[in-house]
């Protein structure tokens, strides 16, 4: 498959789920010119092989280049041997582990098959499965010889060779064969005598001219170690008094200032600080030798003494000063040595010492290895028919499965299933289906976020130790009860449970639900909190005023007359009065506008206040559930989605289960402790409704209008006697 894809005169049938048209994959056709379909159309363009729901053993066979992902062409790849390999590819169709050997239509994947069931007995046999092959393979693949070129220690092997084998192995390392045994492959052994052979000139390269590479005999690296020790201080030291014979009027400068040893004095100092090594290793005078008894600097002391025991005397004998020229003999003496020791091989193989690196190299092992490695080479087809064999029977098993999940999310959008889901997270009376495995929550949640989805990180722990990271999907229900520290339950694909409990949440709208209450909810938490707080301060000043009036009554023969209250500010009661006027007046004109109304009318007019303040965080919340996406989720989990994926609002009511009590259950008991409920807030609230109406109309005059004149004669027989009474 090019990274353009062919333009195809196929016609592909499409489903839509997701927001997305997607490749709809329902025969062999399809599966048969996936290689043809065009790359912009494939739902998802990389998947890992870690952490799915899918046979692992299937999908190292599909991961051609190993490097633990699937891509497109490796999809396209499989299909078309899959094409190969069977006479109808619609068997995909119909997942099972075992096939007809009718079925094959490649000769030799289908002779091979046929071997395997001979080779059990089964010679009337028409289907062959995987345990079948299981028997067969694992028998041949524990064998010494069985095709993958791979050599372990094994007992089959003489005891010479079997030794060698181990030797090489621990030196050099090993792969796996067939049978998981750790073993060596041709490379590893041409690695290893080539550098068993490398090390060996080496070292005859140090025998052959051991007269001048090592003039202290055996201590001549220890005498090297001692020289680079101190090499640096020492070479410092020379250069200095070189300086010194040009212009003694360096000297100070050379051996330090005053104050720099002033400076060095003020502190709490040891023979070994930084700063007193930094110092010159010995007093600068012009022509002067180093001294290797007296007036060293302290630091050095140690290392010269060790320079002298390892380097000096083995070399030039026993001397109380270092002149530049014996200095430089030492260096060019041992200059020989050090240039040996640093064309010395870098290898490992040096562990075995030279003594076995000598019988190995001159046993004859390499070639009787080798020849083992070519039998195996020879056995190599005859199990790549057995693989292909395995191939077929695996892809029956899966692959349909995979494409599903791939290719399209059908088994994702149809079944609520799919396998990047990692269980089921039972918490706050909800089952959220949609939940994935995590291995960095800080990391994942920084591309996760940008979903859309309410999402909880969860650790899970479980008997034993085990631990693992989860997220999980909120798409239905309200975050009034979601926070960090929640715990819960978590059932994985296995059905194990885990205890869980939320560590991290990603806030986003859940429910346009959950959106209306929203404003108001708020209002009442700002509410409580201020009720709270003016609690708490008028408690705070009760306690005030009770630790004030016990110390006026212990005081009370020393308390002062009281002071003559304060008139109150003319000014104040003015301010009072002006708000007092303006929030009536606020009223009044409420009032009026409703008195303007039709009855009918107050109801829409509470409607349209309630939508007003519910509104703007409801559309808000809408728009953010229409771009729901979980391709970031699965993007931060390593997967490429090559589109948008939506997550709708009746899917996401279908991806996360609220409890739910059946009109239908009986045997339901009356609640002991349930709180007393009265009716008089409804009266109430009724009979102010009723007034407010039959206020509105007595003012608009249709009461009168209604009851036939009935209440306006009323009300006049009313007034008459009273107005008589005032005559």
């Amino acid at each position: 498959m090019n990274s353009k894809s062919p333009q195809s005169a196929y016609k592909w049938r499409f489903f839509r789920a997701g927001g997305v048209d997607q490749i709809l994959i329902q025969n062999g056709a399809d599966i048969a010119r996936l290689p043809e379909l065009d790359l912009k159309l494939w739902f998802a363009l990389a998947m890992p092989c870690e952490g799915v729901e899918a046979d692992p053993v299937l999908l190292a066979m599909l991961d051609s280049d190993k490097d633990g992902r699937i891509r497109p062409p490796e999809i396209a790849a499989a299909a078309s041997w899959a094409d190969s390999a069977f006479v109808d590819l619609n068997d995909l169709f119909s997942p099972a582990d075992s096939i007809a050997i009718s079925r094959i239509k490649d000769a030799e994947i289908r002779a091979s098959a046929r071997q395997v069931l001979d080779s059990l007995g089964k010679t009337e046999a028409k289907d062959i499965s995987l345990s079948d092959l299981g028997s067969v393979y694992k028998g041949l693949a524990s064998t010494l010889l069985n095709g993958d070129g791979v050599i372990p220690p094994d007992e089959a092997l003489e005891p010479e060779t079997r030794q060698a084998v181990a030797d090489i192995l621990s030196c050099m390392g090993g792969v796996p064969d067939r049978s998981s045994k750790l073993g060596i492959d041709s490379d590893i052994l041409d690695r290893f005598f080539s550098q068993a052979a490398a090390l060996v000139a080496w070292m005859d390269l140090g025998r052959a001219n051991a007269h001048s590479l090592l003039p202290a005999g055996e201590g001549t690296a220890d005498a090297l170690a001692a020289l680079n020790a101190v090499r640096a201080k020492v070479d410092d030291f020379f250069a200095r008094v070189r300086l010194a014979d040009f212009d003694p009027r360096a000297l100070e400068a050379l051996n330090r200032s005053e104050s720099e040893y002033l400076a060095l004095a003020a502190k709490d100092m040891t023979i070994e600080a930084a700063e007193l090594a930094a110092f010159p290793l010995a007093l600068v005078k012009p022509g002067a030798s180093l001294p290797l008894e007296k007036g060293l600097n302290p630091a050095w002391e140690g290392a010269i003494a060790s320079f002298i025991d390892k380097t000096i005397e083995p070399l030039i004998g026993s001397a109380g000063r270092l002149s530049s020229a014996d200095w430089e003999g030492l260096k060019s003496a041992l200059e020989p040595f050090q240039k040996w020791q640093a064309a010395k091989p870098a290898t490992s193989v040096g562990a075995l010492g030279e003594t076995r690196l000598r019988e190995l190299l001159g046993s004859g092992q390499k070639a009787r290895i080798a020849t083992l490695m070519a039998e195996d080479a020879a056995l190599k087809p005859r199990f790549d028919r057995l693989d292909a064999v395995e191939k077929l029977l695996r892809m029956r098993m899966g692959f349909v499965r995979l494409l599903n999940n791939y290719v399209n999310f059908a088994e994702f959008y149809q079944t609520r299933s799919s396998i990047f889901l990692a269980g089921d997270l039972y918490l706050d009376a909800r089952a959220c289906h949609l939940c994935l495995d995590v291995a960095d929550a800080g990391r994942h949640a920084a591309l996760a976020g940008l979903s859309g989805i309410y999402l909880a990180y969860c650790d899970l722990r479980r008997e034993g130790g085990q631990k693992r990271s989860i997220v999980a999907a909120f798409t239905d229900g309200d975050a009034d009860n979601l926070m960090p520290g929640r715990n819960g339950v978590f059932f994985d694909r296995k059905g194990r449970d885990w205890d869980a409990s939320i560590t991290k949440i990603v806030s986003n709208p859940i429910s346009i639900r959950e959106a209306f209450w929203s404003p108001y909810k708020k209002l009442q938490r700002t509410i409580e909190e201020m009720i709270a707080k003016r609690a708490a301060g008028a408690e705070a000043g009760a306690s005030d005023k009770l630790t004030n009036l016990a110390a006026s009554a212990v005081n009370l023969d020393k308390a002062k007359p009281d002071a003559i209250p304060k008139k109150i500010d003319v000014g104040t009661v003015a301010a009072m009065g002006v708000a007092l006027g303006a929030i009536g007046a606020g009223l009044s004109a409420l009032a009026t506008g409703l008195m303007g109304l039709a009855w009918w009318q107050i109801p829409l007019v509470f409607v349209g206040l309630v939508l007003l303040i519910s509104l703007p965080s409801m559309i808000l919340a809408w728009m953010k559930l229409k771009r729901r996406n979980i391709a970031p989720l699965l993007d931060a989990n390593g997967w490429a989605v090559n589109t948008r994926a939506r997550i709708n609002t009746p899917f996401g009511a279908a991806m996360t289960d609220r409890a739910k009590v059946s009109a239908r259950v009986s045997g339901s008991v009356k609640d002991p402790f349930a709180e007393r409920r009265t009716r008089w807030p409804f009266v109430v609230a009724l009979l102010l409704v009723v007034a407010a109406c039959l206020w509105t109309l007595d003012r608009r005059g249709s009461l009168n209008r209604w009851s036939g004149g009935l209440i306006g004669t009323a009300a006049q027989s009313v007034e008459c006697p009273a107005r008589d009474t005032a005559q």
